[in-house]
């Protein structure tokens, strides 16, 4: 019975994980074939008369691929080094500084995870035009509101572990609060920092929807806008669109694999207890 429970949980896994792999198998096979070979035959190899190497390097070129690639990173890290910044300070406030406003103000950063953007787009990016921030610097801004309601709770389950002895002794020591923080207790967040950071990278990389609203400039757009160039109204490139999104996933994907140890760990070790 155990034998066939487990032969049954594989053949369950195989079949989830091929339908799971199937899109990137896709991707990549399509973006060796020409636009005559993809309307053939989605899910073939490319055959002979299909095959071409030709994508990846007409998609760099219209993509602007380097210049798109700088503005997500830059992006990317500029709200990811704000977000580890401010939030793991917040969570440390809240932690250690007791109260009914320090509860009442973690309960309403959990509250905030439960609303979709969509409700809040159409007034924020009005009032971030009028404000003059439709620019990567607001857009900058923007991720740093969205993505520390997560990042605070996240924290605040890890600092929860660390002993309060240790800031007692650095305290006695004549260690002042800024130096505190960065000194001794940021040190010990190094596992859900890198967590958080793994998470929020992610999440801004791969972001369409508020690139989309608030970036009206060409020289500013990320890899997410540059790919839906190839979309038009009348036609669709999709040779150039596979290679362009696995160009695209190659950075982000180098990354996780990089750091991805940490993340099942950081995130056990900063559940709310």
């Amino acid at each position: 019975m155990k034998k066939l429970v487990r032969f049954l949980l594989l053949i369950g896994g195989l079949f989830f994980a091929g339908v799971y792999l199937l899109p990137i198998y896709v991707l990549i096979v399509n973006s060796f074939k020409t636009q005559k070979g993809i309307y053939f035959n989605v899910l073939s190899f490319p055959s002979e008369n299909f095959f071409t190497w030709g994508n990846y390097p007409e998609a760099i070129e219209r993509l602007g691929f380097f210049k798109a690639l700088f503005n997500s990173l830059a992006i990317s890290v500029s709200a990811t080094l704000l977000i580890i910044a401010f939030t793991s300070m917040a969570a440390w406030a809240l932690v250690r500084y007791k109260s009914k406003i320090s509860s009442g103000l973690f309960y309403l950063f959990a509250a905030a995870m439960l609303v979709p953007f969509q409700c809040v787009m159409l007034p924020l990016v009005s009032l971030m035009g009028k404000l003059g921030l439709l620019n990567p610097p607001g857009l900058v801004f923007m991720y740093l509101g969205f993505g520390s309601s997560l990042s605070i709770i996240l924290y605040h389950g890890f600092i929860k572990n660390i002993p309060v002895e240790l800031e007692e002794a650095a305290t006695i020591d004549g260690c002042g609060v800024f130096r505190l923080f960065w000194v001794i207790v940021f040190p010990l967040l190094k596992t859900i920092t890198i967590t958080v950071a793994i998470l929020n990278i992610m999440w801004i990389y791969n972001d369409f929807l508020l690139p989309m609203l608030t970036i009206n400039r060409p020289e500013w757009q990320t890899l997410p806008l540059k790919t839906f160039l190839f979309f038009g109204q009348f036609s669709k490139r999709w040779d150039l669109a596979t290679a362009g999104l696995i160009l695209s996933m190659i950075p982000i994907i180098l990354f996780y694999l990089s750091a991805q140890k940490y993340i099942v760990k950081g995130v056990t070790e900063g559940a709310i207890k």
